[in-house]
């Protein structure tokens, strides 16, 4: 994984203060892999909160706290509120991502 400790430690806290502190949160995605360089940091989220209006405002804010503590790069956030939809993002992120 190519994310330091740290940094999946400042990750961890901000997807829990904004998204609840029993949320999932899995890194998925080329920093996976340990040979690779570059790329975005793809997270997957199952949130403790439920309410889209509310998960909305909570993408925002961890986007906007993320890009302060790990610097200005690439950070897409997949959501997985469990409302019945069931995309084949949320099945390969859990196949191939690391739980931080």
């Amino acid at each position: 994984m190519r994310l330091s400790t740290e940094q999946q430690k400042s990750i961890r806290d901000v997807i829990r203060r904004f998204f609840g502190a029993q949320s999932l949160v899995i890194l998925f995605g080329s920093r996976v892999h340990d040979l690779g360089s570059g790329g975005d940091i793809d997270l997957y989220i199952e949130p403790e909160i439920t309410d889209a209006t509310v998960v909305v405002d909570a993408k925002i804010d961890a986007l906007v706290e993320l890009h302060k503590v790990l610097g200005e790069q690439k950070i897409d956030l997949v959501i997985n509120r469990k409302n019945g939809f069931d995309l084949p993002i949320y099945t390969i992120a859990k196949e191939t991502g690391v739980l931080l």
